[in-house]
């Protein structure tokens, strides 16, 4: 993942614990990296905080 650093076979196999998508490497408001969900429903933003993707709902943000 681009500005994610998650090995790829991990990355290949997490999914949005919501909506169970994909998710794929974004940026947050702030610059701050994130994985966004690739959901055409009510997609989220989730933060990765040092180098840890923080797959829980009530940390997301909506897309």
């Amino acid at each position: 993942m681009e500005n994610v650093n998650i090995d790829p076979w991990v990355a290949e196999i997490l999914r949005c614990p919501v909506s169970g998508a994909t998710l794929v490497p974004g940026t947050g408001p702030n610059g701050e990296p994130e994985l966004h969900s690739t959901a055409e429903k009510d997609p989220l933003a989730y933060p990765v905080r040092d180098g840890i993707p923080v797959l829980l709902e009530h940390d997301a943000r909506a897309l």
